[in-house]
C-alpha cells in the first residue's frame, strides 16, 4: 500500500523532455523466447507476493521469461530509476509507476499506446473502475494496465465515540453531521481530536483530501482543455469553508504539519475519526483497535471520493517485447490473479468482478475492516487530472488549502490567489518543469 506523493516530478519532467527514442529492434531473442524485465516497486513481504505470481506465469508461458525485480528501494524511487534508464537507452519492459508521475513518464517517447486495444477480450477494459481507466490514460494515450487503487474514507475510533456517548457514523451521513461529531469528539482536556487534515509535508495530500467535498457540490479541478483552475468556484469555496469553521471555530482537526503524525495519534487513542485509506489496515489491526470505515460525508446523497490509481507502465523495447508485456499484464491483472496479489497485500481490488470471485470472503478475513473501503471504490467516480504541470498546480492549491486552515487566509481569497498562479503555471510554456 502507498501514500501518495509528487516529490521530484518536475525535475523528471526535464530528464525525461531530454530523453532520446530511437527505433527499438523487435525485441525477441533467436530462440523466440522473450524475456522481460519486470520492476515492481515491492520489498518484503509483498515481494514475495508479486514474485511467486511472476514465476507461475513463467511456468504456464514457456516462450515469455518475466524477471521481476523491485526495481529500486520504494515506489518513489522507481521513476528517477526508470527516466534514468530510459535516458540510457535501456528501460525495463513494465514498471509500477505512481499514477501521479503517468503525465511525465509518457512523455519520454518510450511508452506505448494502447488505445486501440483497451476494448479487446483479454483487456477486459470495462471491469476497470473509471479512476483507474483515467489515470492510465493521460492525453488519451493508454500506457500500460492498472496497478492499484485505494480512496478515502473515514476511519473512526469505537472506543472514543462510546466514551463520548456519540453514535458511531452513519454510511448515510452528511458533511453537517460529520462537522457535529468531529466537534462532539474533541476533548481538549484529554488531548482528543475529532479528526485530521494535513496542512505540509504533502502538498498533494493536502490537495487530495478537498477534492471529494468539491466534486461532491458540483465543482470541477480544471477546465476540459486543462487551461484554467475551476476549483475556486462557489463549490470550491463552500467546500473549504466547512472545513475553515472546523479548524478555526470548533478547533476540533488536528492540522498535521508533517502528513505523517495523523496514523500514530489515532492508533494512540487521541483522534477519534482519521480520514485515509487502505493503507492503514495492517498498521489498525496491528495496534489491536476497534476501529470502523464509513464513506466520507455527503453534500445531499452523493458520497464521491477521490482515489490515486497507479499504473504498470508498458516501455517500447520492441514488438516481441510490447507483445509480451500484454500477455503478462492481461494474466497479471485478470480477477484470479488479483485476488491472490490482494489477499498477499492488503491491495483492493482493481476490477469490480474480483468482489464475486468465492476467493474474496479469504481476502476479507485476511483483512479484517478492509471490506467498506473495498465497496467504497463505486465512489470513486472521478480522477485527477493527469498532466505534466499538475505538481506545482498541486502546490499552489495545497499552499492555499493549508493558509485558510491555519487561519491566515480566507477561503475565496485562498482559492483565487491558488487559481491565479495554476493559469499561470497551465498556460506558460516550459512551466511544468520549473
Amino acid at each position: 500500500m502507498k501514500r501518495i506523493v509528487l516529490a521530484g516530478i518536475a525535475a523528471v519532467t526535464l530528464v525525461l523532455a531530454a530523453c532520446s527514442s530511437s527505433p527499438p529492434s523487435s525485441g525477441a531473442s533467436s530462440n523466440g523466447k522473450v524475456t522481460l524485465q519486470f520492476w515492481t516497486a515491492q520489498s518484503p513481504p509483498t515481494s514475495t507476493v508479486i514474485n511467486n505470481l511472476a514465476n507461475a506465469f513463467n511456468a504456464t508461458h514457456p516462450n515469455i521469461v518475466v524477471q521481476a525485480s523491485s526495481g529500486g528501494t520504494s515506489t518513489g524511487d522507481l521513476l528517477p530509476k526508470v527516466t534514468t534508464a530510459i535516458a540510457a537507452g535501456t528501460p525495463p519492459d513494465v514498471a509500477y509507476i505512481y499514477g501521479s508521475y503517468a503525465a511525465n513518464i509518457a512523455q519520454s517517447g518510450k511508452t506505448v499506446n494502447l488505445a486501440n486495444i483497451i476494448h479487446t477480450p483479454g483487456y477486459n477494459w470495462n471491469d476497470f473502475y473509471p479512476a483507474s481507466q483515467q489515470i492510465v490514460s493521460p492525453g488519451g494515450k493508454v500506457i500500460g494496465f492498472p496497478a492499484l487503487i485505494d480512496n478515502l474514507s473515514v476511519i473512526y475510533n469505537k472506543k472514543l465515540f462510546a466514551a463520548a456517548g456519540v453514535p458511531p457514523p452513519s454510511p448515510n451521513w452528511t458533511w453537517d453531521q460529520f462537522r457535529a461529531t468531529a466537534k462532539k469528539l474533541t476533548n481538549p482536556a484529554k488531548h482528543i481530536f475529532g479528526v485530521n487534515y494535513p496542512t505540509g509535508g504533502d502538498l498533494l495530500d493536502t490537495s487530495w483530501r478537498f477534492f471529494p467535498g468539491l466534486w461532491q457540490r458540483g465543482g470541477q479541478i480544471l477546465s476540459p482543455d486543462h487551461k484554467k483552475a475551476l476549483f475556486n468556484s462557489p463549490a470550491g469555496v463552500a467546500n473549504l469553508t466547512l472545513w475553515q469553521q472546523m479548524a478555526t471555530v470548533d478547533h476540533s482537526v488536528y492540522l498535521d504539519p508533517t502528513a505523517n503524525n495523523a496514523s500514530p495519534l489515532f492508533t494512540s487513542g487521541h483522534m477519534a475519526m482519521f480520514v485515509s485509506g487502505p493503507w492503514e489496515v495492517p498498521l489498525l489491526n496491528q495496534a489491536k483497535l476497534d476501529w470502523g470505515d464509513v464513506p466520507l460525508p455527503a453534500v445531499t446523497t452523493n458520497h464521491q471520493t477521490v482515489s490515486g490509481p497507479d499504473n504498470w507502465v508498458i516501455f517500447n523495447n520492441g514488438s516481441a517485447r510490447v507483445k509480451a508485456s500484454i500477455t503478462f499484464l492481461e494474466w497479471l491483472t485478470a480477477p484470479k490473479q488479483e485476488l491472490t496479489w490482494m489477499i498477499g497485500s492488503g491491495s483492493l481490488p482493481i476490477r469490480p468482478s474480483i468482489l464475486k470471485l468465492p476467493g474474496y470472503q479469504l481476502f476479507l478475513k485476511k483483512w479484517p475492516g478492509i471490506g467498506p473501503m473495498a465497496a467504497n471504490l463505486v465512489n470513486a467516480k472521478e480522477a485527477m487530472p493527469t498532466l505534466p504541470q499538475w505538481p506545482r498546480v498541486v502546490d499552489s492549491l495545497g499552499n492555499g488549502i493549508a493558509s485558510v486552515l491555519l487561519g491566515r487566509a480566507a477561503p475565496a481569497a485562498a482559492l483565487n490567489q491558488a487559481a491565479q498562479q495554476a493559469n499561470t503555471i497551465l498556460n506558460v510554456p516550459g512551466a511544468a518543469g520549473g
